[in-house]
């Protein structure tokens, strides 16, 4: 079998409409489940790996059983290996080494995970954490980590996405961040 190297998103406003599209996609497609979990503000959030063609298959079949309730449906395709531990929470990092830190904020989830892919496939940096709409409001949160010149260069490609996709809601760089600070985003 071929690795899964892309993903899609599905967001939806229910929370029962939610658990019905996660079965239907499942069922339908050859597909791993990433993520599938309520969220802020009532809303559902899956995350699938696969092939794109499957991938595009589980998106349509979102839509159609998901209805009304479909916020919205992102395929990204070929997806940094990079972006896989963070979203699952298993990324590593040695606390001592970070030299700067850039933390990009979304106003979707989708956004945030595919701000993070454009950033690691535009520069040499590392990726904290990518925090899914839990307990911030159903915003992303990324937290890139490297030198400043490399976390420079992953924000020129983020902003210009961000301009076109509008869901930027704010960044910081943070230049020797204590590590008080760097235990907190973990």
């Amino acid at each position: 079998m071929k690795p899964k190297t892309s993903i899609c998103i599905i967001e939806l406003s229910s929370i029962s409409k939610g658990f019905e599209v996660q079965d239907a996609v499942l069922k339908f497609s050859n597909v791993e489940k990433l993520l599938a979990r309520t969220i802020c503000s009532g809303k559902y959030l899956i995350v699938l790996a696969g092939e794109i063609a499957d991938l595009e298959q589980c998106m349509g079949k979102a839509r159609l059983v998901g209805d009304f309730a479909v916020i919205q449906t992102v395929l990204i395709p070929q997806v940094e290996e990079k972006v896989f531990p963070a979203l699952s929470g298993a990324a590593e990092m040695d606390i001592p080494t970070v030299q700067a830190a850039l933390i990009l904020e979304t106003f979707s989830a989708a956004s945030a995970v595919k701000l993070a892919d454009i950033a690691v496939k535009h520069a040499d940096v590392d990726i904290l954490r990518i925090h899914l709409a839990m307990a911030i409001g159903g915003k992303g949160l990324v937290v890139l980590t490297g030198d400043d010149e490399s976390l420079k260069s992953a924000l020129m490609p983020v902003l210009d996405f961000a301009r076109d996709d509008g869901m930027l809601a704010g960044y910081s760089m943070i230049t020797n961040p204590h590590p008080d600070l760097l235990r907190e985003m973990i």
